[in-house]
Protein backbone atom coordinates (compact mmCIF):
# COMPACT_ATOMS: atom_id res chain seq x y z
CA UNK A 1 0.00 0.00 0.00
CA UNK A 2 1.42 3.37 -0.97
CA UNK A 3 1.05 6.37 1.27
CA UNK A 4 -0.32 9.69 0.11
CA UNK A 5 2.43 12.32 -0.20
CA UNK A 6 2.50 15.33 2.05
CA UNK A 7 1.95 17.73 -0.83
CA UNK A 8 -1.44 16.16 -1.59
CA UNK A 9 -2.60 16.70 1.97
CA UNK A 10 -1.33 20.27 1.97
CA UNK A 11 -3.06 21.03 -1.34
CA UNK A 12 -6.33 19.63 0.05
CA UNK A 13 -5.85 21.69 3.19
CA UNK A 14 -5.16 24.80 1.11
CA UNK A 15 -8.30 24.20 -0.92
CA UNK A 16 -10.40 23.89 2.26
CA UNK A 17 -8.90 27.07 3.71
CA UNK A 18 -9.51 28.96 0.45
CA UNK A 19 -13.13 27.78 0.30
CA UNK A 20 -13.61 28.78 3.93
CA UNK A 21 -12.14 32.24 3.48
CA UNK A 22 -14.14 32.84 0.31
CA UNK A 23 -17.34 31.77 2.06
CA UNK A 24 -16.76 33.99 5.08
CA UNK A 25 -15.92 37.03 2.97
CA UNK A 26 -18.62 36.72 0.31
CA UNK A 27 -21.70 35.33 2.03
CA UNK A 28 -24.07 37.51 4.00
CA UNK A 29 -26.05 34.74 5.68
CA UNK A 30 -24.88 33.96 9.22
CA UNK A 31 -25.33 30.19 8.89
CA UNK A 32 -23.33 30.04 5.67
CA UNK A 33 -20.60 32.17 7.26
CA UNK A 34 -20.44 29.84 10.27
CA UNK A 35 -20.22 26.77 8.01
CA UNK A 36 -17.46 28.44 6.00
CA UNK A 37 -15.58 29.20 9.21
CA UNK A 38 -15.82 25.53 10.17
CA UNK A 39 -14.43 24.50 6.77
CA UNK A 40 -11.57 26.94 7.29
CA UNK A 41 -10.75 25.51 10.72
CA UNK A 42 -10.91 21.95 9.38
CA UNK A 43 -8.45 22.88 6.65
CA UNK A 44 -6.04 24.28 9.22
CA UNK A 45 -6.43 21.15 11.35
CA UNK A 46 -5.72 18.95 8.34
CA UNK A 47 -2.52 20.85 7.56
CA UNK A 48 -1.46 20.67 11.20
CA UNK A 49 -2.00 16.91 11.37
CA UNK A 50 -0.33 16.37 8.00
CA UNK A 51 2.85 18.10 9.13
CA UNK A 52 2.73 16.28 12.45
CA UNK A 53 2.48 12.91 10.73
CA UNK A 54 5.25 13.84 8.31
CA UNK A 55 7.54 14.65 11.24
CA UNK A 56 6.39 11.69 13.34
CA UNK A 57 4.99 13.84 16.15
CA UNK A 58 1.84 12.72 17.97
CA UNK A 59 1.39 15.70 20.28
CA UNK A 60 -0.37 17.63 17.52
CA UNK A 61 -3.49 15.56 18.14
CA UNK A 62 -4.03 17.31 21.47
CA UNK A 63 -3.77 20.72 19.84
CA UNK A 64 -6.26 19.69 17.15
CA UNK A 65 -8.70 18.57 19.85
CA UNK A 66 -8.38 21.99 21.50
CA UNK A 67 -9.07 23.71 18.16
CA UNK A 68 -12.11 21.48 17.65
CA UNK A 69 -13.41 22.35 21.13
CA UNK A 70 -12.98 26.06 20.44
CA UNK A 71 -14.77 25.62 17.11
CA UNK A 72 -17.69 23.89 18.85
CA UNK A 73 -17.93 26.74 21.37
CA UNK A 74 -17.80 29.24 18.49
CA UNK A 75 -20.70 27.52 16.80
CA UNK A 76 -22.75 27.57 20.00
CA UNK A 77 -22.18 31.30 20.48
CA UNK A 78 -22.75 31.97 16.77
CA UNK A 79 -26.06 30.14 16.75
CA UNK A 80 -27.18 32.01 19.88
CA UNK A 81 -26.33 35.27 18.13
CA UNK A 82 -28.17 34.04 15.06
CA UNK A 83 -31.32 33.43 17.08
CA UNK A 84 -31.06 36.93 18.56
CA UNK A 85 -30.54 38.48 15.12
CA UNK A 86 -33.45 36.53 13.65
CA UNK A 87 -35.78 37.58 16.47
CA UNK A 88 -34.80 41.22 16.10
CA UNK A 89 -34.47 41.59 12.32
CA UNK A 90 -36.51 38.67 10.99
CA UNK A 91 -33.57 37.55 8.84
CA UNK A 92 -30.09 36.10 9.24
CA UNK A 93 -28.57 38.69 6.90
CA UNK A 94 -25.34 39.96 8.43
CA UNK A 95 -25.86 43.46 6.99
CA UNK A 96 -28.99 43.79 9.12
CA UNK A 97 -27.04 42.73 12.23
CA UNK A 98 -25.13 46.01 11.94
CA UNK A 99 -28.36 47.85 12.75
CA UNK A 100 -28.56 46.22 16.21
CA UNK A 101 -26.04 48.69 17.65
CA UNK A 102 -26.83 50.69 20.72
Amino acid sequence: MTSVPLTAWILLSLALVAIGIAGVLTRRNLLIALMSLEILLNGVNLAFLSFARFHGDTTAHAAVLVVMAVAAAEVAVGLALGIAIFRHAGSLDLDRANRMKG
